[in-house]
């Protein structure tokens, strides 16, 4: 997988002392940067004026960005997001409360599919482009998972959860885990996108199975892609609308 790279605005350090006068320097000279510096610069500028435009336009993130292979992020394909969305709808239903709610992790390319499912849902992300979601977005960081009062305020909020974890590992898994457990009530629904290499790990560290259910995305990935989960998802789908 790949290294998350955290782009932040940077002030540019000021010139060290020059052998020519200040007096004597042109105005037509200029300082150049380093060109992996310029190339981070630039991309935090891009990255800031498309997301001013998106919240001013009040556009769909996912329609408006595109991956970022350094953030592990693949966005899913049209079936799979419909899917995702048939799934939330036939568990709203069976739910016979008035405060059904569904929490996305590390899933933003399903948000807009889901939210018109179950407008309370949440997306839990990193990649702050999203913020453009306003009240239903909250930058999340599966590492501080053992942080104390880490995400309290989201505790015990969620009936569903639908997690797609960045990374391949047990310790990505194990910290997926922890959060899932804080945020979801009591006998709420887990269903975990990830590789067919963290059986194990999903079992051991979140209580869920491999469904027979198949994720796809946009791009072909190079490592086997499955579901797991605590309830009945190939039933669900089976049955269709």
């Amino acid at each position: 997988m790949f290294t998350i790279i955290r782009t932040r605005s940077m002030a540019l350090p000021k010139p060290e002392s020059s052998a020519v006068p200040d007096e004597e320097m042109s105005d037509e000279e200029t300082c150049v940067l380093p060109a992996d510096t310029m190339l981070i610069l630039q991309q935090f500028l891009q990255e800031k004026e498309l997301k001013e435009r998106s919240e001013k336009a009040g556009a769909e993130p996912d329609g408006c960005f595109e991956e970022n292979w350094q953030l592990s992020q693949f966005w899913y394909n049209e079936e799979t997001k419909q899917k995702l969305a048939l799934i939330v709808r036939k568990l709203h239903e069976q739910n016979t409360s008035d405060t059904f709610r569904v929490a996305l992790l590390s899933a933003p390319s399903a948000f807009k599919h889901v939210v018109n499912e179950n407008q309370q849902a949440m997306l839990f992300e990193f990649d702050e482009r999203f913020a453009s979601y306003g009240d239903h977005f909250q930058q999340y960081d599966y590492n501080k998972a053992y942080d104390s009062g880490y995400l309290e305020a989201y505790a015990n909020q969620f009936d569903l959860v639908i997690a797609d974890p960045p990374f391949l590992s047990e310790e990505c898994i194990e910290k997926l885990g922890v959060i899932v457990k804080k945020i979801t009530k009591q006998d709420a629904k887990v269903l975990l996108c990830s590789g067919a290499v963290v059986q194990e790990w999903a079992k051991l560290h979140l209580g869920v199975s491999m469904c027979l259910f198949r994720p796809e995305h946009e791009r072909n990935l190079g490592n086997e892609f499955c579901s797991y989960a605590n309830f009945d998802v190939d039933s669900i789908l089976n049955k269709g609308c």
